[in-house]
């Protein structure tokens, strides 16, 4: 049997297997596919890296081996953007109708909501993230799919009135062209709806680079992409590891084929894309490091509170960009917050990702639980106070670190300044409102903030003084598919999501008719 929808040019679908789904009410066969690949996807075609050479994926809850994947350099990548390239200008897809575009990005939508076991399994085998986590993440991925599939039919231009009677002012949206997606291991599903969608959307062709660590999971939604009858060239995903990562990055956004960059990942990292970009002036989107405040006041709500701390402090064990990371308790509030705090800390299961109730898995790899005890142990020699945690839990697998709260800080330990992306909670005592804000502001990241109040004069005054491009009041989950995620300062440019994450892939055109009679 098969699910086949003809819409112009393109159709939909293949065969499938058995079994059946229903999706907002629609009645889908359920497919039976194992979606873990080991070659990357080149022009509608599962390639390795020419020199062949290949690297391994290993899981963080145990380190072994899990998949390896091949591992190529700037020339596969070159023929992956000549391929995109080529889709976009000579095989047409720059003259693809937004309803052809919306049909393939709902066909890719429902084949990822009907293969969300399957996905889930292979994410958290290679992030280490737990199982509950990694379906959400794939219901938020797949909600991006969703939303741009509906955004496509809405990409609207304008008529301008004219100063000159026999003219007539118009502007257009136009695809840019190629578009180069470089993606995190932190959300390896969700970075990749979230950009590609838009970009697919808008009429761009897409050269998707994922992170090292987890390109598995990018690889089982590139195969329900081809099973959802995407055309050769349009949606292209290549693999390699560290070593050839920086030279990649490098060509994407250099090479004149490529007309925007989009990447999430560190602020340093970003730094240099953006340099590299200048170069031909090269539109780009930057989705960058977070040292995000969580501020809680004397007039919230306590339980709301913590239970926001916990939401957004401990998702994926603290390495998310929106992650809480300097938590400031008002003095009234201080010890009663961190009583409670600590008491839904203690909760928490730890373990493989994979067994049913973890809440906390492991770092994702030994980089980032280096990076996290130094932090504590800095804190530590300089006078900080361990109330809960401070410790690598070696009983659980070399990459564990225990779910930590450190008090005391002060302004020169790393904790303080820079973002840890693990799981500490790095409390901060304030007395003031104004000494709240100052030491919020007090960083060039300015990605996302929380805060926590039931006084609605100073729910208004904060939130226009706090400087972040999203902030969450009395909330600790503030992502969605219809929320403009992205910062301000040196958390990037550009916002993914909601009706304006198609701006980053189009590009108005004025069109002045004259001499009309």
């Amino acid at each position: 049997m098969a699910i086949l929808l003809s819409l112009g040019r393109f159709t939909l679908g293949r065969a499938v297997g058995v079994g059946f789904a229903k999706i907002n009410g629609i009645s889908l066969i359920r497919r039976t596919m194992h979606l873990q690949q080991n070659q990357a996807f080149v022009n509608g075609k599962w390639v390795g890296a020419r020199s062949g050479e290949t690297f391994e994926i290993t899981n963080p809850a145990n380190e072994q081996v899990i998949g390896t994947v091949p591992d190529m350099d700037v020339d596969d990548v070159n023929e992956a953007i000549g391929s995109a390239y080529d889709a976009f200008y000579d095989k047409g897809w720059h003259n693809s109708t937004a309803k052809e575009r919306a049909a393939l990005l709902k066909k890719w939508f429902h084949l990822l909501e009907i293969n969300r076991q399957e996905i889930a399994r292979i994410m958290t085998a290679e992030s280490g993230k737990p199982i509950a986590e990694s379906l959400g993440e794939i219901s938020y991925g797949n909600s991006f799919v969703e939303w741009f599939a509906e955004e496509a039919r809405r990409i609207y231009g304008e008529i301008v009135p004219t100063p000159q009677a026999n003219r007539q002012m118009m502007l257009v949206k136009q695809p840019v062209g190629v578009a180069g997606l470089i993606t995190p291991w932190n959300f390896p599903h969700a970075m990749i709806t979230r950009k590609a969608s838009a970009a697919i959307a808008a009429g761009c062709t897409v050269v998707i680079k994922p992170a090292e660590d987890t390109p598995l999971t990018a690889l089982a939604l590139t195969k329900l992409a081809e099973e959802a009858g995407f055309p050769k060239g349009v949606f292209n995903v290549i693999t390699s590891s560290r070593k050839n990562a920086a030279s990649i990055g490098e060509l994407l956004c250099k090479s004149e084929k490529v007309a925007a960059i989009s990447f999430t990942g560190s602020t340093e990292v970003g730094r240099l894309l953006y340099k590299q970009c200048s170069d031909g002036i090269k539109r780009i989107g930057l989705e960058l490091g977070g040292n995000a405040p969580f501020i809680v006041f004397s007039s919230a709500d306590l339980d709301k509170a913590v239970t926001g701390a916990m939401n957004s402090k401990f998702r994926n064990c603290g390495q998310t960009c929106i992650s809480a990371n300097r938590f400031l308790i008002q003095d009234e509030i201080h010890d009663e917050f961190i009583a409670r705090l600590t008491e839904k800390i203690k909760a928490l299961k730890i373990g493989d990702g994979s067994h049913d109730g973890v809440q906390i898995g492991p770092l994702i790899n030994h980089s980032q639980v280096n990076k996290v005890t130094e932090f504590v142990e800095d804190a530590k020699q300089k006078g900080a106070h361990v109330v809960y945690g401070g410790h690598q839990l070696s009983q659980h697998g070399a990459l564990f670190f225990e779910p930590t709260i450190i008090t005391h800080l002060r302004d020169d330990m790393r904790l303080y300044k820079e973002e840890i992306f693990g799981p500490v909670v790095s409390v901060i005592r304030f007395k003031t409102e104004e000494e709240a804000l100052q030491i919020a502001n007090a960083s060039q990241r300015g990605l996302a903030g929380y805060f926590y109040s039931n006084d609605l004069n100073q729910v208004f005054r904060v939130s226009k003084l706090l400087e972040t491009g999203m902030i969450g009041i009395n909330e600790g989950l503030i992502s969605s598919a219809e929320a403009a995620f992205g910062g301000i300062k040196e958390s990037g440019i550009g916002r993914e999501g909601s009706k304006y994450g198609i701006d980053e892939y189009v590009y108005i055109k004025y069109l002045c008719y004259g001499s009309l009679e």
